[in-house]
């Protein structure tokens, strides 16, 4: 298990979809989560540390894992964990971004 902290591998305020916004959700994807899922076989999220992830951060990180890095939903639901000790609601939001770009890329 190969775990990512956000806040301490990536950025402690993490916002946007787009590099224009600053440490955006793409910037993430593409240089970390991305990478990551193509070497480890389970990948962890930890987003402890930061409770305004924006709902653009985290579509653009994990909606756009199957949207714009061809990555599959039952093999993220089996290889990619994520979790926030405090903000459980960060952890649903994750889940239903999922699952929209599932349905849009069916």
């Amino acid at each position: 298990m190969f775990t990512i902290n956000v806040v301490k591998d990536f950025s402690k305020k993490p916002y946007g979809r787009y590099p224009n916004e600053g440490d955006c959700g793409q910037t993430f994807r593409q240089e970390k989560l991305a990478p990551a899922l193509r070497e480890y076989d389970k990948v962890h999220v930890i987003l402890d540390g930061y409770n305004r992830y924006g709902r653009s951060f985290l579509d653009e990180a994990f909606g756009g894992l199957i949207r714009e890095e061809g990555f599959k939903w039952a093999d993220l639901k089996e290889r990619l964990t994520y979790s926030h000790s405090q903000v459980k609601s960060i952890e649903t939001l994750i889940e239903e971004r999922l699952e929209a770009a599932r349905k849009a890329c069916e």
